[in-house]
This record gives C-alpha cells, sequence and structure tokens, in this order.
C-alpha cells in the first residue's frame, strides 16, 4: 500500500477554483507510475463517489457531474497527483479522497474537507 498525504481542502466561494494535491512521500517514482491514481468523495449524508481518475497510461475518465470544470494531472517526478477545480458548486461540498489502485488493493489518503460558500 501507499501511503497518500493530501492537501488542500477548505473554504471555496462559489464559483471559484481550489487545487487540491496527493502526493507518496514514501515511494519512488518507478513505483508510482505503476498505479493508477484517482480522487473520490464522499458529500454530507451520501456515499463515496469517484471524481475522477488516470491511469498509468494518463487516460482520464471524469464523472459527468465535473467534467469541463476538472483536470488531474500526474507528475510522476514528484510522485503527485493534482486536482484543479473551477466554478465551484454547492454540490462539490465534500470530504475528498486521493486513491492509488493496484491489484490486489487500494490505498486512500486521510480525506480532505471542501466546503462551497456563497
Amino acid at each position: 500500500q501507499l501511503l497518500l498525504v493530501e492537501s488542500g481542502g477548505g473554504l471555496v466561494q462559489l464559483g471559484g477554483a481550489r487545487r487540491f494535491s496527493c502526493t507518496a512521500p514514501r515511494t519512488i517514482s518507478s513505483e508510482f507510475n505503476t498505479y493508477s491514481m484517482g480522487w473520490y468523495r464522499q458529500p454530507p449524508g451520501k456515499q463515496r463517489e469517484l471524481v475522477a481518475k488516470i491511469d498509468t497510461n494518463r487516460n482520464t475518465n471524469y464523472a459527468d457531474c465535473v467534467k469541463g470544470r476538472l483536470t488531474i494531472p500526474r507528475d510522476s517526478s514528484r510522485k503527485t497527483l493534482t486536482m484543479q477545480t473551477n466554478d465551484q458548486k454547492p454540490d462539490d461540498t465534500a470530504v475528498y479522497y486521493c486513491n492509488a489502485s493496484r491489484a490486489p488493493r487500494d490505498s486512500w489518503g486521510q480525506g480532505t474537507q471542501v466546503t462551497v460558500s456563497s
């Protein structure tokens, strides 16, 4: 399993932007490259859901609700997955989790709270 450390949560203005980072400090770049990476979120009172993911070939998959508002570049040299969000909406309020996936198990970050406020 990977240790994943997230940052970037907090209060965001409606329509604003936010940048999240997820790093894997205890791994090397070559190992980081073998994981598919992604961001999930858990809104209040709801189940965890996929936001976006990027595989080892840099193919991406975005939830319909964030398409056009979000990008998730990965930087192997820095062992970092970034999530840049724009035009934040009230439904974006959630705890956001970084995920690293490689069979047979997933690794998760501790989660970072984002609250979109008007």
